[in-house]
């Protein structure tokens, strides 16, 4: 299975499970996911869902092969249903980030509480290298968190960094040995799922209120972007120099 359900007490981890791909997301992936999100929002005894990956691959982005033959960027595409279930979960994701975090292995950390990774973690998002652009909000969020110039020097220049890094601009909130992230990560899940449920799905909801409506405007305009940059000329390029390495 590329993607692995279980349940520990009132936590429900969500662990990509293609490490032959580095984790690397395909449809069928974000539909596992999409529906193990859905799933949980709709059950009482999930208090928390923890997002985890394989040692030294959290996550390496899309399968872009799979990605383009899935068409359109709809309501009925794999990726954009994982997208709206991500950004309107209403309860606390925690995510444990290991190695690779490429594109949305990025961008989703966004709409994590808590993100717990290694020092040697590296993130990037080089949407622009493949003629692409931001996706999963994160032309909003990102500036949010760390100022345009960081910013757009992570999105428009792709540039990767580091776990360090990310702790310093605020992305994780701790960071651990490799061998005791999971162990970390599920503490805290724990420590979330054993406070009083009400309380904390309000004070999530309280916390993302201010920008709950301009996430999701962002980021459908940044998919209809997205789609109209996937058909051009210099995205196919690009896409073909990739493919060609």
């Amino acid at each position: 299975m590329q993607v692995i359900c279980e349940r520990e007490q009132h936590v429900l981890q969500i662990q990509l499970n293609r490490l032959d791909k580095k984790n690397a997301l395909s449809g069928a992936m974000y539909r596992a996911m999409t529906q193990a999100l859905l799933a949980a929002a709709q059950d009482d005894t999930v208090h928390v869902v923890l997002l985890t990956g394989q040692p030294g691959s959290f996550c390496a982005g899309n399968d872009l092969q799979d990605f383009i033959e899935a068409g359109a960027l709809d309501s009925e595409h794999p990726t954009v249903q994982f997208l709206h279930a991500l950004t309107q979960f209403e309860k606390p994701l925690v995510a444990a980030v290991d190695g690779l975090a490429i594109g949305i292995g990025t961008t989703a950390l966004l709409h994590c509480d808590l993100v717990y990774a290694t020092a040697s973690s590296r993130f990037q998002m080089p949407f622009t290298a493949l003629g692409l652009c931001p996706e999963a909000a994160s032309s909003l969020l990102l500036p949010k968190l760390i100022g345009y110039q960081k910013a757009a020097q992570y999105l428009l220049l792709g540039e990767p960094f580091d776990g360090n890094q990310a702790f310093q601009m605020g992305l994780v909130n701790q960071l651990a040995e490799p061998e005791d992230l999971k162990v970390l990560a599920m503490q805290k899940a724990q420590q979330l799922a054993g406070l009083p449920q009400q309380a904390v799905r309000r004070s999530k909801a309280l916390l993302k209120q201010p920008l709950k409506d301009q996430v999701q405007h962002v980021l459908h305009q940044e998919l209809a972007e997205f789609e109209q940059l996937l058909h051009s000329a210099e995205c196919k390029q690009a896409l073909q120099r990739f493919f060609q390495r």
